[in-house]
């Protein structure tokens, strides 16, 4: 059944209360949630002063219409693009950061249905199961190795069963249940942020001060060394020019004996006492007399014979 014209006049205010009310939001998916954890998680938000608001798109559409036609030029519109599936909106003004931890955190195990849509990649271990030996066909049939050890099936190698994207067939599910594996976990899933008229994708909120910190820096370097290189001044690159001259200053300082200024004279003492000292001149050693030159032989007296 439909809502009662009472009932759809009160979504109708209470959506634009909240839309005047708070400054952000998170656009949630609620596929395969239960009622149950849905109330989990609107308890676990009370404590971020947040308030979950779900109802039919085309309901949400033309709230969102009808109160940009009265408030014209609104950010609000840019939602209308999101408006889409089994969606709906988490109303926040506390840090998003923190409301996204408790969204997340929220999550609740759940065994693959015959149908269902596998949002990760299911992998059963290599180790021994409940099963008895009379099952073996089954796991045969599924063309998974197995042996018997200690009268269970044990499986030898890791299966694939699920990949992210395809449906789990019946026999998967069928081999899932039969080891106790509850591979899939459900919960609010974020699709979009709203923040002042701002609509971004939640991977932005994975940003940190360090990683902008760090971006920052190697921005701030690019654009000094091209600087440098052009010879042209910037603030990025001005101090590295003044330290480059001081350096300069510096290394004529200590080259020149008879010039030196205020700051080059710690550099100068430093060098000099890490100087390697001078060896005293060794003492010349006499030079040897060369050899005396030999005589040369007289030659033999003649024989008279």
């Amino acid at each position: 059944m439909g809502m009662s014209r009472e009932r759809k006049a009160w979504y109708f205010e209470r959506m634009e209360e909240l839309i005047n009310t708070y400054k952000k939001l998170f656009v949630v998916s609620v596929d395969n949630v239960g009622s149950d954890q849905m109330q989990q998680i609107r308890l676990a938000l009370r404590e971020s002063d947040s308030v979950i608001l779900m109802g039919k798109n085309t309901m949400m559409r033309k709230v969102i219409n009808n109160y940009c036609e009265a408030n014209p030029g609104h950010p609000f519109g840019n939602l209308l693009d999101q408006v889409k599936g089994n969606i709906g909106f988490v109303f926040t003004n506390a840090d998003l950061g923190d409301v996204r931890v408790t969204l997340e955190a929220n999550r609740v195990p759940a065994p693959a249905r015959v149908g269902a849509i596998a949002p990760v990649e299911v992998i059963v271990p290599p180790g021994p199961t409940e099963c008895d030996p009379s099952q073996t066909s089954f796991f045969q049939t599924l063309q998974i190795a197995t042996k018997i050890s200690r009268g269970k099936i044990e499986i030898t190698a890791p299966v694939t069963v699920c990949t992210p994207g395809e449906k789990v067939g019946n026999s998967e599910a069928v081999l899932l249940q039969k080891l106790g594996i509850r591979p899939f976990s459900y919960g609010l899933i974020i699709e979009a942020i709203y923040d002042n008229g701002s609509v971004f994708s939640p991977e932005v909120l994975d940003i940190t001060d360090e990683i902008l910190t760090a971006k920052f820096g190697a921005a701030v370097a690019n654009v000094a060394a091209i600087s440098l290189a052009l010879g042209y001044p910037t603030l990025a690159s001005v101090p590295h020019s003044i330290n480059n001259a001081f350096k300069t200053l510096v290394s004529i300082a200590v080259e020149c004996d008879s010039y030196s200024f205020e700051k080059a004279d710690a550099y100068k003492a430093m060098v000099k006492a890490l100087a390697p000292k001078e060896k005293a001149p060794a003492e010349e050693a006499p030079a040897e007399e060369p050899p005396a030159e030999e005589a040369p032989a007289e030659p033999a007296a003649k024989s008279d014979y």
